[in-house]
Formats: C-alpha cells, sequence, structure tokens
C-alpha cells in the first residue's frame, strides 16, 4: 500500500515528539546524507514556532567526502542547530579501536566512536534516519529499537508498538534508538525531498568524477583512502551516488540525473536497493545484522 507524504509526515512528526517527550538527552545522528537532512527538515517543523530540541552528533570516520563535510557544517549553520563531532581517529589513537590493514573502510569501527559518544553525552534516545525498506535486518527495527548496555540489539527482545504507543522506559543499563522514517522508502525520501525543497549534498545528483573498478565489477571513487591494485581501472565518468558513507564503501555509479525530478524518474525504474550500491554490506549474508548486534546504528 502506497501511504500519502503527508500520513508519512505525521506519523514522524509523531515519534519525534514521543522522543522529546519520554527523554532527557534525546540526539540525532546526523551523516549528512538525504535521510538526515529529511530528519532535520521534520524535526524544525514538529516543533515551530520553537527551535528542535535535539543536539545533532556526527560520527566522522575521517574517510568522508569532502563535500559532506562541508555541507554537514553549512546545513547545521544555516539550522541553527547544536553539532557535535565524534572521530573514529580519535577512536583509534586512544587505542579504543584498531584499523584492519586488509580493509580500507572505517564503517564498522565507528560502531564503538557511537557507543563512546552516547555514554560521554548520556544520550538515552539515538534518532536516525534508517528505514525499514534499505536492508533486510532493518526491515524488523521497531520505531522505538531498544539496546542493551553494550548498544547490541536484539530483534526478538523488541516491545510490541500497538495503537500508536511507543514505550520508551529504560532500565538502567539500556538505552534506544529512534527511527522515525520506519515507513517510508527512498522514493518516499526524494518526493518528500521535492514537495519541501530540501538541500542534499551535490553527490546525489550527476557529475564527473574519476573512479576505479575493481575485477568484480564494483565501483569506487578514487581518493587517497584506498590503495589501487594494478589490475584497477581508473576511468572518467558522470556518476551519481544512491548512499553518502565512507569514500571507502560508497559505490557511484553512471547516471545522468542532475535534478531531483530526474533522480526520481530514474528510481522509479530502478529494481534495486540502494544499499546494494553499499561495499560494506556484502562482507557476508548477515553482516548488517552482526553489525547491529554489536552497537552499530
Amino acid at each position: 500500500m502506497i501511504r500519502p507524504l503527508s500520513l508519512l509526515e505525521e506519523e514522524a512528526i509523531y515519534i519525534l515528539r514521543e522522543a522529546a517527550a519520554q527523554f532527557e538527552r534525546p540526539t540525532v545522528l546526523f551523516s549528512g546524507g538525504k535521510d538526515s537532512m529529511c530528519l532535520l527538515h521534520l524535526c524544525q517543523k514538529a516543533f515551530l514556532p520553537s527551535n528542535s530540541p535535539f543536539l545533532v552528533l556526527h560520527i566522522d570516520t575521517g574517510h568522508n567526502f569532502p563535500e559532506t563535510l562541508a555541507f554537514r557544517d553549512n546545513v547545521t549553520t544555516k539550522l541553527g542547530m547544536q553539532l557535535i563531532v565524534r572521530g573514529v581517529e580519535e577512536s583509534i589513537r586512544k587505542g579504543r579501536v584498531k584499523e584492519d590493514p586488509s580493509n580500507s573502510s572505517r564503517n564498522t569501527l565507528q560502531t564503538q566512536t557511537l557507543l563512546d559518544a552516547i555514554a560521554e553525552l548520556k544520550i538515552d534516545a539515538a534518532i536516525g534516519g534508517g528505514r525499514r525498506d534499505e536492508e533486510k535486518s532493518r526491515a524488523k527495527e521497531k520505531f522505538f529499537s531498544i539496546r542493551q548496555k553494550s548498544g547490541g540489539w536484539d530483534p526478538a527482545q523488541q516491545r510490541l508498538e500497538a495503537w500508536n504507543f511507543y514505550n520508551g522506559h529504560l532500565l538502567d543499563d539500556q538505552s534506544i534508538r529512534v527511527f522515525p522514517l520506519n515507513n517510508w522508502s527512498e522514493l518516499d525520501v526524494w518526493r518528500y525531498i521535492q514537495m519541501e525543497s530540501i538541500e542534499v549534498p551535490s553527490l546525489y545528483f550527476s557529475h564527473r568524477r574519476r573512479c576505479v573498478i575493481t575485477p568484480d565489477q564494483y565501483w569506487l571513487p578514487e581518493s587517497s583512502y584506498i590503495k589501487i591494485e594494478k589490475n584497477w581501472k581508473i576511468i572518467d565518468e558522470e556518476v551519481r551516488f544512491r548512499t553518502v558513507g565512507d569514500m571507502t564503501c560508497s559505490s557511484p555509479f553512471p547516471s545522468k540525473a542532475k535534478t531531483i525530478q530526474e533522480v526520481i524518474k530514474e528510481l522509479e525504474a530502478s529494481c534495486n536497493s540502494e544499499r546494494s550500491s553499499r561495499l560494506d554490506d556484502k562482507s557476508g549474508q548477515y553482516s548488517m545484522e552482526d553489525r547491529k548486534r554489536q552497537g552499530y546504528f
């Protein structure tokens, strides 16, 4: 069943207001991507004429796109929201995490940085833009997702959410993740961005970029963060991204879509999930669920 954007917006705003009412230190996790931008926009609308009551936290892996970081700083300043940044680089320096020499991606390393930030900032509710349609483990998520002391997620221990009732009661060893966009699809997000004239990073639109292609035909943007092997092909192509994560795991693809309407038209003809373009989701059949059980968002 296709739900009108007005109902999806109403539901998300209701969830955000519930989070503000039930928790002491609710904080929005912000990546700089399209879902994060929808979330910040909804935070603004939910509490008008007041400002959003939420802090904004970004976990910087150190391998982010420069365009994303510049966009993050610009948009949070423009919206007047308090931005807090915690970096994986610092976690590595402190010995909290250790890089794998065989894997250039730091995507999994940000879990410990996030858990440390939640403890340091006393965050009881971390609010994010995850959606059920992205990936099969996320399809199991509730709007209020209970996490144990370690940050771990157990789908069998989640609470019933009936009649729009969301139980945010926490035991001493628990925290919660909140997903206001759970029922949205990728197309819903883009149609809402178009309807509300929400600004998103330029990476989502067609642009010329040097890319590398691995022997298994996986595309990556050329960067100093990856070691290019001799049998990798380097090309210059007009591409765009469907997801904006690390430069080491976000795969571009050829595209001519330079406007929101062209992106929507392209997605309407696509049969692939946006997460199919993320290298970090290809490490195993249950890679995302395993990471979520360890505390990944």
